[in-house]
């Protein structure tokens, strides 16, 4: 039986309030939700829900919570499941966001990002383990790679690298095509064991109401950014914020570290913020419930406070481009979504998309601890590379540790960060 709209609020509600620990840990915590104590689907069904997910571009888990509404009420429960994912944690960036502009230079408080910035580093060295595990199937798959990181590296832009490695799984004879995510946890399963047996086909008027708020959501999505181009112009930095922003959503495979070292950069060039504060964000991110990509909304904030009093706009404007076009997705694509899956194709695509993502994400862990643990750079051409003469030791040291408590304990999340912010304090008042 479905669920009333008002008991699917309040059970998304908490999903968003308790949904930390990234995808996996938010999307364990949906399957128990929605399937185990509400039982409003069956696992078969929720785990073809989540496969079509990881097809599609953007946070997967936010995706999933809009597609688990959609089914079982409509484009109306699309809309709270989806935005109550994202809005509790979305409330707490900005204050934090906001604390941070206001008291992120005061000495403890730079002391304690300081040791977060280590934590930062083990993470993203956390994530590449994660997808290589998954994406390093074959020699192809590692040439992909390989590939990626070594284009990144020497300034390709990060958009084209995607779509390249995308067409090379889609157009190419390759043995990627049969490959996914493997392994126990949510959200490293392979594609094709995630597809329930027989779903039932969409109905011909289901169909088309999806595809009418498809285009309605389009319309929504678009609509701010082409306000502000028509009031305030194109070189208007909240048009900018929107427009890198619209396009990230269209071209991020495989979650939010996919996109950082590109945002990263760009963010940097039009002088929004710098390298350090990123990484600051990104860390104030993983305190967070909600998605990862919610650092998009910290990088926001800081675009328009730097602009001069548009901190909120920057920050609405970010979120909104960042989670609108999942909507559009959703309601376009979730009605063909068996169609879809087996394509061979599509998963070709994703396979050989899933392996570049790894050497975008070896790239931004390198380019991170280039910046968070070396006082210094070397300049190899475009590529970017530390000095070991200028390597603050004690930091090298902590991000080690803490990539031990996760990679090799599986410690929680929220204290190794604790735990490294009081390292970094520590440092501080012993004068390293």
């Amino acid at each position: 039986m479905s669920p009333s709209l008002s008991t699917l609020f309040a059970e998304s509600l908490k999903v968003g309030c308790l949904g930390f620990g990234g995808p996996a840990g938010q999307i364990a915590l949906m399957h128990r939700v929605f399937v185990d104590e509400r039982k409003w689907i069956d696992d078969d069904r929720f785990q073809h829900m989540l496969a079509f997910c990881m097809l599609l571009p953007g946070p997967e888990a936010q995706q999933l919570a809009t597609y688990i509404g959609w089914r079982l009420r409509g484009w109306a429960g699309a809309l709270i499941a989806g935005w109550m994912f994202v809005l509790p944690g979305a409330l707490i960036v900005l204050a934090l966001s906001w604390l941070y502009v206001n008291y992120g230079e005061v000495p403890l408080v730079a002391a304690a990002f300081d040791g977060i910035k280590c934590a930062v580093v083990a993470l993203v060295a956390e994530a590449l383990i994660k997808v290589g595990k998954r994406a390093l199937k074959t020699n192809t798959a590692l040439w992909i790679a390989i590939a990626a990181f070594a284009a990144l590296l020497f300034g390709a832009p990060f958009p084209l690298v995607i779509i390249t490695a995308a067409l090379i799984g889609a157009l190419g004879p390759s043995p990627l095509a049969g490959e996914g995510r493997e392994g126990g946890r949510p959200d490293e399963q392979a594609p094709e064991r995630l597809i329930a047996p027989h779903p039932p086909p969409p109905s011909p008027q289901g169909r088309r109401g999806a595809s009418s708020q498809a285009a309605l959501w389009l319309i929504l999505w678009l609509a701010p950014p082409a306000l502000i181009a028509l009031t305030l112009g194109t070189d208007h930095v909240l048009f900018q914020i929107a427009l890198v922003f619209s396009i990230l959503a269209c071209v991020t495979f495989g979650g939010a570290y996919a996109l950082l070292a590109y945002l990263t950069t760009e963010a940097a060039s039009r002088g929004w913020l710098t390298t350090e504060q990123m990484i600051d964000g990104l860390g104030l991110a993983e305190t967070t419930p909600g998605p990862l990509i919610l650092v998009n909304e910290f990088v926001g904030y800081l675009a328009g406070h730097n602009a001069g009093g548009l901190a909120l706009a920057g920050a609405a404007i970010a979120l909104w481009c960042t989670f609108a076009p999942s909507f559009v997705w959703i309601f376009a694509g979730a009605p063909y979504a068996e169609r879809l899956q087996r394509n061979p194709r599509a998963t070709g695509a994703l396979a050989a998309i899933t392996a570049a993502v790894l050497g975008v994400i070896a790239k931004l862990a390198l380019f991170f601890a280039t910046h968070a643990l070396f006082a210094r750079q070397i300049q190899l051409g475009p590529a970017e590379l530390p000095d070991p003469a200028s390597g603050i030791w004690w930091m090298i040291a902590l991000a080690l540790a803490a990539g031990v408590a996760l990679i090799r304990f599986k410690a929680n999340l929220l204290l190794v960060l604790a735990a490294c912010a009081l390292a970094g304090l520590a440092a501080h008042a012993s004068g390293l």
